[in-house]
């Protein structure tokens, strides 16, 4: 098999909100990932109205990347990182949010970050909102409800940009953006929106309209950035889950392809510029009575994204119910069926490899700009043993796997993918349950659910044998690359 590209950028990735800790330091303000509270394997966090006493926030201390990150640096260094994909904390630049100058002590955090990062030759991927937008947007003005938020995402990016313009290369705007078209989960609409639904609420509309302001502020956001420093490479990230048929009934095919419309409606915005036609359609017949003005769609047209970043960790399966509507309405909710052919983690995962490949070869067929995939791992429970050694050889398998799927897709495909970051660099807080027992990364980090341990880092089986998979560029997959040095 021929090899990857010489410049291909491998690393891995973080959020601010899930590895940096000092939640109350140096100047920043709340977050939404604040006031979010722990939870178990299978439940969902809780939204508290602020902080309160008495609960616990995992958060607020993570792994303590804030002062310990130049250690953590040197790690990545040392498994031959050629980039590291990490957010900014909105509430670090901007504490409230709605302030006219940003926090110096937070912009002098990432100076060091950066220049820590790029003292390894290793290249920056920064996300500006990645499920951290700043607690008073919230309470003040409703999230993405209000069209002014459109105007202090803006502001905070033109901060940064000018701030990093000859530090970061690559950036993306908003992670994940498409987790929300899972409407009805409160946990998707708070952290990328900040935004709970109100008792009689249509949350579809509340959906549209807060995700119409955001692909809004994204296109400003990219004329931003390239008018700071024409070099940028200004992305889009959505989470990448196939959704496929349950069976070959046209019928399930067709819920299968409007669930794929639904979910990336926000790429195809953002890549191409425009609304599919099917969804003004639908909102025009759903009587959505959206704010969405000839001035937006003049934005979006002019503010189209430079490549695709996308996270990679399952695949969907959906049927079509016995009374289904004219439109196939999709309601990831309550539509989602088991696929029998593939296996699920302990966390109810789907994991499918080759649904990577399909996922590269259908973004690259939809889009044609290139594509890099920014999150990919699995979370298990790792046991420490009294060596301090963590034998993680399903981590491997699972990364293995998709490695091998995404070399198909580069070499064989055709398809142009910039880069691979795992999911994660380190061990983190998990976004979705507040565990550290969830854990994802290459380095275990001595943390417990309950916030006790002793924040020591480790290294894990996987963090050698991706330390080889570097060093070959992706041609040596075996598991001998995870032998200790």
């Amino acid at each position: 098999m021929t090899e990857l590209p010489k410049n291909f950028l491998w690393g891995g990735a973080v959020a601010a909100h899930q590895v940096e800790g000092a939640y109350n330091v140096g100047g920043k303000g709340l977050s939404v990932a604040d006031v979010m509270t722990a939870a178990g394997s299978h439940d969902e966090r809780r939204i508290t109205d602020g902080v309160q006493e008495g609960e616990f926030y995992p958060n607020h201390e993570a792994v303590d990347f804030y002062h310990q990150f130049p250690e953590d640096v040197k790690l990545f260094a040392e498994m031959g990182f050629k980039s590291f994909r990490t957010s900014i904390a909105w509430s670090r630049i901007f504490p409230q949010g709605d302030e006219t100058e940003p926090n110096e002590e937070g912009l002098a955090f990432y100076d060091r970050l950066f220049d820590e990062c790029l003292k390894y030759n290793i290249e920056p991927v920064v996300t500006l909102s990645h499920f951290e937008m700043p607690y008073h947007l919230v309470t003040e003005y409703g999230g993405f409800r209000s069209r002014k938020t459109i105007t202090f995402f803006t502001r905070f990016a033109e901060a940064v940009f000018n701030r990093y313009k000859d530090k970061v290369k690559y950036w993306l705007t908003f992670n994940e953006i498409n987790n929300q078209s899972n409407y009805n989960r409160e946990f998707t609409l708070f952290t990328n929106s900040g935004i709970q639904v109100k008792p009689g609420e249509n949350a579809e509309a509340v959906m549209y309209q807060a995700g119409h302001y955001e692909v809004v502020a994204s296109a400003r956001a990219v004329q931003i950035g390239h008018k700071i420093n024409p070099d940028f490479q200004i992305g889009a990230m959505v989470a990448f889950s196939p959704v496929y048929p349950a069976t070959d009934k046209p019928a399930d095919v067709l819920k299968a392809q409007r669930a794929m419309q639904a979910r990336f409606w926000f790429s195809d915005v953002q890549v191409e510029g425009e609304y599919p036609s099917w969804l003004t359609r639908y909102q025009k017949a759903k009587q959505f009575n959206l704010d969405i003005t000839p001035e937006d769609l003049a934005e979006l047209k002019k503010g189209t994204v430079d490549y695709l970043g996308f996270s990679y960790y399952m695949s969907f399966a959906t049927a079509a119910s016995d009374h289904e509507d004219k439109y196939y309405s999709y309601n990831e909710s309550e539509d989602l069926v088991t696929n029998t052919y593939v296996p699920r983690s302990d966390w109810g995962w789907q994991v499918d490899p080759e649904g990577l490949r399909y996922g590269l070869n259908w973004m690259n067929d939809r889009y044609h700009v290139p594509v890099f995939i920014v999150e990919n791992g699995i979370g298990a429970i790792d046991k420490l043993e009294a060596d301090h050694q963590v034998h993680d050889q399903y981590r491997i398998k699972y990364l293995r796997d998709h490695i091998e799927q995404m070399k198909l897709a580069i070499v064989e495909d055709g398809v142009d993918v910039m880069g691979y970051t795992p999911w994660s660099a380190i061990d983190i807080v998990s976004a979705s349950t507040g565990q550290l027992s969830k854990r994802y990364g290459f380095i275990y980090v001595d943390r417990n659910d309950d916030g006790s341990g002793s924040l020591a880092r480790y290294r894990k089986d996987s963090f050698y044998w991706y330390q080889h998979v570097i060093e070959t560029n992706g041609d040596d997959l075996s598991e001998s690359g995870a032998k200790h040095a």
